[in-house]
């Protein structure tokens, strides 16, 4: 118990230090609660579709003051952001995007969310955002260059992660312990995409 408060301490001390001062300094922002609500929104958003204007409605800040802030927190390499894939099918969403952090125990520093899996109810959320950067870190010292995507549709299809590389797409599915169905629209229209479930039993194959 001690190690573990000693970690949340550390924790702490880094995203108020690193994330709500430092970043802040960098680029001379005065407006510094803001951009603290931006970075917890998105912490309880992970995986999911971020909309600039909730956000700018949320926060009570313009849309160019968010995109300012989001840039910011990328160029930071605090968040990551995925945009949405489309090109055959009118019901295919686009223009929207998903943010990641690059770091799990940021995230949760963010939220002050601390308890074991067992006791998380956003584990869903968790998985993802560890296999998207265990995914983006494999491809960086694979030298595996790809264009990165999430797919969804207006009738809630949705794929997590598709990387188009080579001429070709892959998609994958990212679950903490089922197997996803395979995504029978999505594939019928790219018929030479690979689809695959992420999941804890064989997630070291994919990030190896």
């Amino acid at each position: 118990m001690q190690d573990k408060n000693k970690k949340i301490i550390a924790l702490e001390e880094l995203v108020n230090s690193y994330l709500f001062k430092d970043i802040l300094a960098l680029d001379k922002i005065k407006k510094s609660k803001k951009l603290v609500d931006l970075v917890k929104l998105l912490a309880f958003q992970v995986g999911s579709e971020v909309s600039l204007n909730e956000l700018s409605t949320q926060l009570s800040v313009s849309i160019h003051t968010v995109e300012k802030y989001l840039n910011l927190l990328e160029k930071s390499f605090v968040i990551s952001s995925l945009g949405s894939f489309k090109r055959n099918l009118r019901n295919e969403i686009l223009g929207k995007r998903k943010y990641y952090f690059l770091d799990n125990g940021v995230r949760n520093g963010i939220i002050s969310q601390f308890n074991g899996l067992e006791n998380r109810d956003d584990i869903g959320a968790l998985w993802e955002n560890f296999i998207f950067t265990e995914m983006i870190k494999s491809g960086s010292y694979k030298n595996r260059y790809a264009n990165r995507y999430f797919w969804r549709t207006y009738d809630q299809k949705e794929i997590d992660y598709i990387e188009e590389r080579d001429g070709k797409l892959f998609a994958y599915e990212f679950k903490w312990n089922d197997k996803a169905k395979q995504p029978k629209e999505f594939l019928e229209t790219y018929p030479n995409a690979e689809f695959k479930t992420i999941n804890k039993e064989n997630y070291l194959d994919f990030i190896n």
